[in-house]
């Protein structure tokens, strides 16, 4: 594969219609961390490194040149030989060269297959901590909502404290002023439908209805008026410590984000203040047909498998015979006139030699090899060996499998049950919503005490905050679905 390709595969593109909104800036950062993430380049260098084995399992042994020199020239009838030369190339027999090859580049495809993996996992870790983030913000943003009620409940509150104080002198000058209000009020709430009251919290102008009414209805001491706002100041106490605790939490977040991106701890991240759920359809049947074509485990096993057959192949060809094709060249010098020996004529005469044409002449001698692989129980033992190892990895990639579609089961679980928690809460959330607001108005006429009040309050924020838990849940969910499926394009 080459490098080019791999090098696209940076660009980051949502995995699937699931992620097609704009989710702010995430697409970015997934660039970001695919770029400078040590683990993601840390698997790609691994790959890099893999692909340079194709090569050098495809490349001929290295020939063998062997020299020799006489410390004295060595006589011979036509000179004198002063050194010998041999070089020999040895040949495997044939289509071993190509099964070592097969079996790198089989081995190269497990190594991208561990960096998909890799990539994937990283992308995963960046979803759940993105979620993780929008979730801390979305909470604090309904705490800060919730201090807003607790503002306003704090002014009924202290207005019917002051109330309270001047009901003698000023009770019934603001009850003839209430009348006409009063009345107004029980016409307008007979006419109002539950589901406007539950739209939307109480406003500013309905709490300043609330306080009319409330200065009509002096049924309480002073101390008991200074109680109630002394309680709902310890609500609010403990709403700015839970909003100073996501504060803290949204900063460790972010430093664990920038973390993955491989940036500096304190760099800005973009959240939105709005955690949205994903719409999302699951096709069982289709995504485990993608996680058998594309989830990289798999890819990796079915690789190994394929190394191990090219092995088998390779071990098969190297217990044939090797060839080697070489040359033998000596050096002769040139024996001098003065130099002469008798020599038998073959009848008993010595005479003497004379010089030929030969003299001093080179000598150049081609050679031929074979490897006689006559110890055949390494041989048999190292195929034996390929056959487990290809059989090993089909039942390992039948587990994988296995285990994968166990755990696409359980996401659907999961997701469903994420499904159903953010529809009850929300629907609670509505509900909650109302109640608040009628409490509210009973508290102010004196109907209901505060303990009422601040029960459903906490409860309307309850159901706020466990839907947003629910929310980054459920897309989260979706994102380790997404892992399983992977994407193999290139």
């Amino acid at each position: 594969m080459k490098i080019k390709k791999i090098i696209v595969y940076f660009t980051i593109t949502i995995q699937s219609t699931a992620f097609a909104q704009p989710l702010d800036s995430l697409n970015h950062y997934l660039q970001i961390a695919a770029e400078n993430n040590p683990g993601v380049q840390s698997a790609f260098s691994l790959y890099q490194a893999s692909l340079q084995k194709v090569p050098q399992a495809a490349a001929w042994q290295d020939p063998t040149l062997e020299m020799s020199f006489f410390l004295q020239p060595m006589e011979l009838v036509e000179g004198k030989q002063v050194a010998d030369f041999k070089l020999m190339q040895m040949f495997p027999w044939f289509g071993t060269r190509k099964a070592a090859r097969t079996e790198m580049q089989a081995m190269a495809k497990m190594a991208y297959e561990q960096f998909r993996e890799t990539r994937d996992q990283l992308w995963l870790d960046i979803y759940t901590q993105w979620f993780t983030l929008c979730q801390l913000q979305q909470q604090l943003k309904n705490n800060q909502e919730n201090k807003v009620l607790l503002t306003q409940l704090e002014e009924l509150a202290l207005q019917k404290f002051a109330s309270g104080n001047n009901a003698s002198a000023s009770g019934e000058r603001k009850m003839e002023k209430g009348e006409k209000n009063n009345t107004a009020i029980s016409n307008s709430m007979s006419g109002m439908n539950m589901s406007n009251v539950a739209a939307s919290p109480i406003s500013n102008s309905q709490f300043s209805t609330f306080n009319s009414q409330s200065n009509m209805s002096m049924g309480g001491s002073s101390s008991s008026g200074m109680s109630e706002v002394l309680r709902i100041q310890l609500e609010m106490a403990e709403i700015d410590n839970n909003i100073e605790s996501l504060q803290s939490e949204i900063l460790a977040g972010k430093a664990k984000f920038n973390a993955l991106l491989n940036r500096h701890s304190n760099s800005e991240i973009q959240v939105p203040d709005t955690l949205a759920q994903i719409p999302f359809l699951l096709d069982e049947t289709a995504v485990l047909a993608q996680i058998r074509q594309q989830n990289p485990m798999l890819a990796m096993l079915s690789d190994e498998e394929s190394a191990h057959k090219a092995k088998a192949e390779m071990d098969k060809k190297m217990s044939y015979p090797m060839f080697g094709i070489g040359l033998q060249y000596m050096l002769i010098n040139k024996r001098e006139n003065g130099e002469w020996k008798m020599e038998d004529d073959g009848m008993g005469n010595m005479s003497e030699n004379t010089m030929s044409s030969m003299n001093g002449k080179d000598m150049i001698m081609p050679m031929i090899s074979i490897s006689i692989p006559i110890y055949r129980g390494k041989y048999k033992a190292q195929q034996r060996e390929s056959q487990y190892r290809q059989q090993a990895s089909r039942e390992k990639y039948a587990d994988t499998l296995n285990q994968l579609t166990a755990e696409l089961h359980r996401l659907k679980s999961d997701l469903e049950n994420a499904a159903r928690k953010i529809a009850l809460y929300r629907k609670q959330s509505v509900l909650a919503q109302t109640t608040y607001n009628l409490v509210i108005q009973e508290f102010a006429t004196g109907k209901s005490d505060l303990t009422n009040v601040i029960q459903v309050q906490r409860q309307l924020l309850d159901y706020k905050l466990k839907a947003a838990e629910a929310i980054a849940d459920y897309n989260t969910k979706i994102a380790n679905i997404q892992k399983l499926i992977s994407s193999n394009e290139e």
